[in-house]
């Protein structure tokens, strides 16, 4: 399971602090799989749009960037800040794939398609 948590900067050195600490006593850490996120990028990706994008990536192994506009019906300048916050926090990768005599595709892929993903807010 990816944990995604908001908090602070202090909050995230707590928790290295914590996986110090273990490892001190015990020789190793147990994984944590954490994403560490602002609160405001936090209540971003929460927005139902969002989420709603974030499952439709999950089923799918990749996908082209005109499929999502079309099969979810975004306008191309919401893509873009949808995709760029995922890929900020490594949610999701884009590469450009050749579209031979025709230019480029962009293909999207998520980068935890058999993970289960739980968000948390500390406020």
């Amino acid at each position: 399971m990816i944990k995604i948590k908001s908090g602070s900067l202090d909050d995230f050195f707590d928790s290295a602090l914590e996986t110090a600490k273990e490892i001190d006593e015990k020789g190793s850490a147990t994984p944590k799989h954490a994403i560490w996120m602002e609160l405001d990028d936090l209540s971003k990706i929460l927005k139902p749009s969002r989420t709603a994008l974030i499952r439709y990536l999950r089923e799918k192994d990749s996908v082209y960037y005109s499929e999502i506009l079309s099969d979810l019906k975004k306008s191309p300048s919401s893509l873009n800040k949808d995709l760029e916050l995922l890929v900020k926090y490594e949610l999701i990768n884009i590469t450009k794939e050749v579209n031979s005599g025709h230019g480029v595709k962009k293909v999207i892929r998520s980068l935890y398609i058999n993970e289960e993903l739980e968000f948390k807010a500390a406020v």
